[in-house]
């Protein structure tokens, strides 16, 4: 079984991102399941989401404290680094930051884990525009595609349309896309 966090703020997508995995995972033949930590909610806030993926019937419901892997929506989060210390061993953090894989993998106590960056904040800028919330949710979701045998990209899009609507969901793809080509690019 495979577990994930999301980390973001409100606003971001979190929980959204963590459903479309979901979503992608179960149309796939997996089990899946996904669902957010409740808190404080609003927008701007810090949020956290889970989702888990197996091959095989998932029987437990309790949030995720040793993850596999962690998704960061938001660089700001990253202010003492304490999200990532929780991966486990040979954990994937994939974080959206202009900053490189070396310059985060530094400053972790956790030196086994693997460390993408992916500027999800330009992409979205890219497609979207500029916003105080920049919506960096499917690029993230186009990210983890590319980093391994977790999801397809092609499953990723499909659900996509589930999601999203009008020219939200074209855009939406486009930044699933955009964020592939360039996680691809990045770990050659």
């Amino acid at each position: 079984m495979i577990e994930i966090i999301f980390y973001g703020r409100g606003g971001q997508g979190a929980v959204t991102a963590s459903q479309i995995l979901a979503a992608a995972a179960f149309s796939e033949g997996k089990y899946s399941q996904a669902f957010p930590y409740f808190g404080p909610e609003r927008k701007g806030a810090a949020v956290m989401a889970y989702a888990r993926i197996s091959a095989t019937p998932i029987e437990v419901r309790n949030p995720i404290e040793k993850p596999d892997i962690v998704i960061v929506l938001d660089s700001s989060s990253l202010k003492n680094f304490e999200l990532l210390n929780s991966l486990k061993s040979n954990g994937v953090a994939i974080i959206n930051t202009n900053k490189s894989p070396e310059e985060i993998k530094s400053r972790l106590e956790n030196k086994d884990v693997k460390v993408n960056t992916i500027d999800a904040t330009a992409l979205s800028e890219k497609i979207y525009g500029q916003s105080s919330i920049p919506r960096t949710n499917v690029a993230m979701l186009g990210a983890i595609a590319a980093c391994g045998q977790i999801i397809n990209l092609e499953s990723i899009l499909t659900v996509i349309d589930q999601y999203f609507t009008g020219d939200d969901a074209p855009k939406a793809k486009e930044s699933a896309k955009l964020a592939y080509e360039e996680a691809i690019n990045k770990n050659r």
